[in-house]
């Protein structure tokens, strides 16, 4: 069941993109260029670890369609987004969790615990963590 869940969300990953394919006048469909992890996070208002921890979790998770995401997932991410990882990324997860922004998943990837974003971790980094400049 969980295997035609991910099948599910895939597809209407790769549907989304196709729709997202704009038209040029000579009927050629040309691209749009990907926002990049370090320019979603510089136009957001981030303070600290966990703020970041979060708003990384967001893109990982729903810019770049991956579903869940475990501790290498952010570390990775951290990476990309030329961030200092924090020494303890576990701490900024459960930091989350407790503010009810991210819970636990119940798949496991590469043998190592997954979590989610939930509704209110959305909301918060599209509300409260939303552009600098609105």
């Amino acid at each position: 069941m969980k295997d035609l869940e991910r099948r599910v969300k895939d597809l209407e990953a790769r549907v989304l993109s196709l729709e997202n394919f704009p038209v040029e006048d000579e009927g050629v469909a040309k691209k749009n260029k990907k926002q990049s992890i370090r320019e979603f996070l510089a136009d957001r208002d981030l303070e600290g670890d966990t703020k970041k921890t979060l708003a990384i979790s967001y893109f990982f998770e729903l810019v770049e369609n991956n579903g869940f995401f475990n501790t290498d997932d952010l570390k990775s991410s951290f990476k990309k987004a030329k961030y200092t990882i924090p020494t303890n990324i576990n701490d900024r997860i459960n930091m989350n969790l407790k503010q009810g922004f991210i819970m636990e998943n119940d798949e496991k990837k590469d043998g190592k615990k997954t979590w989610v974003l939930t509704d209110t971790g959305e909301k918060e980094v599209e509300t409260n963590l939303g552009k600098k400049n609105e």
